[in-house]
Order: structure tokens, then sequence, then C-alpha cells
């Protein structure tokens, strides 16, 4: 008992301060309005187009979220082996709780609001950045194969000529995306190899050339397996599926020559499928692609494996 003769623990108000105390901090790690700008990036990179932000966002909030709850578990963790560790004196067995209906609803509940959360904000943020219903300013058919890419312009370029939405090479693209190629788009492409490199930052692989400020719509067509498309700054990725066409579009936003990479494991060689995307004013974009018509790289590269049967039927329901 204590010295004035009540039996309550002079332990207790020190528990109280101390869960008020995770709480205030759970509540401040969750609770504050702050932008991407406002927490530091942990290795991401700085984001380069118009949508990173928003994914470098998501990755925040998940990282904020994951702390606030291993604040918390840490917290319980060592509020326990401190107020409730063995005491020298006493060896009986301290009181079992079962069966605890609170308790066990609160650890019920908590973690399918935690879920619910982050799935709420996932699927908002992948409908936005998968949302196809701006018509791009351009359009590249970003073809996959073992162990190099190759990029097919669909451009109206002078020298070029041919149509996009007929032509034979990009038959595996579907006319859903076809719809919104430029008309009389003869193109023009370009093809790497793995020792291929970059001649102004020496960097492995092709060089992809984008216009800065401009809505490009990449289309993922793959010749052989799957690959799949990252731009490490970008902060976006996806698979390059053979039979099944990916699409999304992006608005580069700082020039400069980035890094890009194949990030599923599609083979020995895979590490080498690397390229480089440079991204430049829109002027020097279109000087670029006259550069190829010069060099002969007019129309398109086989674009991939011809659509599954499956897949030509979901494509013509999405239609």
């Amino acid at each position: 008992m204590s010295p004035n003769g009540s039996d309550r623990s002079p332990r207790r108000p020190m528990r109280r301060k101390l869960l008020q105390a995770l709480t205030a901090g759970l509540v401040l790690a969750t609770a504050t309005g702050c932008t991407y700008k406002d927490f530091p990036r942990l290795g991401m990179p700085t984001p380069t187009t118009e949508e990173a932000p928003r994914i470098l966002s998501l990755w925040q909030g998940s990282w904020a979220a994951a702390l606030a709850v291993g604040v918390l578990v840490w917290g319980l963790i060592i509020w326990s082996a401190i107020f409730h560790r063995r005491s020298r004196t006493k060896v009986e067995v301290p009181p079992q709780t079962r069966y605890n209906m609170p308790i066990e609803a609160l650890y019920t509940v908590v973690p399918i609001i935690i879920v619910s959360v982050l799935f709420y904000f996932t699927a908002r943020d992948e409908s936005k950045l998968l949302s196809l219903d701006k018509k791009p300013d351009v359009t590249v058919n970003v073809v996959g194969f073992q162990w190099s890419w190759c990029f097919n312009y669909i451009e109206n370029v002078d020298g070029s000529t041919g149509d996009a939405k007929t032509d034979d090479n990009l038959s595996a693209v579907p006319d859903r995306y076809k719809k919104d190629f430029p008309d009389n788009a003869g193109g023009v492409y370009t093809c790497g190899t793995p020792g291929e490199r970059n001649p102004q930052t020496n960097n492995p692989g092709p060089t992809l050339w984008l216009p800065e400020g401009k809505t490009v719509r990449f289309v993922l067509t793959s010749r052989d397996v799957i690959h799949s498309f990252w731009v490490v700054p970008f902060l976006m990725k996806q698979d390059v599926i053979p039979g099944h066409t990916n699409a999304f579009q992006v608005t580069p936003n700082k020039q400069g020559t980035f890094l890009g990479k194949c990030a599923e494991l599609c083979g020995v060689d895979h590490s080498r499928m690397l390229f480089n995307v440079k991204v430049v004013s829109p002027e020097r974009y279109e000087q670029h692609l006259k550069d190829l018509a010069k060099k002969g790289q007019t129309g398109y590269v086989p674009a991939g494996i011809e659509q599954t049967s499956h897949e030509k039927e979901r494509e013509s329901n999405i239609l």
C-alpha cells in the first residue's frame, strides 16, 4: 500500500502518461496535412514528371503509417518490459487475462482500418495514374525483347510515309490505342543492344527521346517473355506482357538523361536490359525524329506477339 493508505500503485500515473504520449505521437504522425515535399524521400529519386509526386506521396504516406504503427508497438513492448517485469521478491505467476472482448475487438478492427485506408489511397492514385482519358501529345510503342528495347515513335515525320493505324508491324496494338494515333503517321524507330551506350552519360542501353511538357503515352508490347518498363525517376513502371498490351502516360517536366531498366526477371541477361530516357525541348525532340528519318530508320519495327483470343475478347468488351 502507498503511504497515504491507498492501494493505488505509484506506477499508474507513469503508465497513463506513457500511453498519452504514444497516442499523441500517433495522432501527430497521421493527422498532419503535409505534402510530399515536407517529408524526406528516403532514397526515392527526385520526381521528373507531373505524375511522379502522386506516387512519391503515396509511398511517404505508407511509410508514415508504418512508422506510427511501429512506434506504438515498440512503445507497448517497452512499456510491458519495464512495468510488467518479474518482481525479485515475488515468484508467483501474475494474473492472466483471457477472452478480453474489448482488446480482441481492438486488435481486429485496427488492422482492418489500416488496410482499408491504405487500399483507398492506393486505388484512388492507381486509377488516376492509369487513366488514359486525356489524348496524348506523343505516343511511343515500347517493344521489349531479350535483351534490349525498341522504340516506335508514332509520329508524322518528314521523309516517312505510311499509316500507324494500319501498319502490319503494329498489329499487336489494340484498336482502342490506335484510335488516338495521328492520321497517316509514317513514324520512325530506334532499336538498341545491351552493348550500346548513351554518348553523353556513357550509360548502357538505347536512348528514348521525349519532349518536355508534353503528355507521352507509352504503349507496351513484348516479342517474347514478360518484361517490365521502368524509368527510375518517373517512379512508374508497368509490365510488358506478350499477347497483352499495357499503356500509361506521363508528362515529363524536367530535362535531362535518366536511367531506365527492366524490372521483371526475364532470363539470363535480364540485368543487361537497360536503357536511357533523354528529355529535351519539343523543338529538339522534333529534330531528333527528323534525324532518325534521315538515317533511314523510318516506319515501325514489329511490336510483338499478337493478342491472345481471350485478350481480344476482353478488348472488344472494353470498346
